[in-house]
């Protein structure tokens, strides 16, 4: 059975930095790329981040490019999001997922980014 646990989230003040956890079990982690999605209040679910299975390669929507990096720890099963210069419309739930449109996901961990 696949299961996606994330961590990390908590309530941030804008322009902070909080670093995600997504513990992966349940398939071959290190031959899968992995994702990240969001879903703020009231909206549907938007991807956010890709990384290739041995981590080399990254990609970003244009609202985090620059602001958020997605790596892993393979020997962990471990997927993490660095999210830096927070805004406040980066609230949202935020989910790993084995694909780009959250199909399989997680149960997410609340971002809340307000002063």
């Amino acid at each position: 059975e696949v299961q996606l646990v994330e961590s990390g989230g908590r309530l941030v003040q804008p322009g902070g930095s909080l670093r995600l956890s997504c513990v992966a079990s349940g398939f071959t982690f290190s031959n899968s790329p992995m994702y990240w999605v969001r879903q703020a209040p009231g909206k549907g679910l938007e991807w956010v981040s890709s990384i290739n299975p041995n981590g080399v390669f990254t990609y970003y929507a244009d609202s985090v490019k620059g602001r958020f990096a997605a790596s892993r720890d393979n020997a962990k099963n471990t997927l993490y999001l660095q999210m830096n210069s927070l805004k406040t419309e980066d609230t949202a739930v935020y989910y790993c997922a084995r694909d780009s449109v959250g199909r399989v996901r997680g149960q997410g961990t609340l971002v809340t980014v307000s002063s």
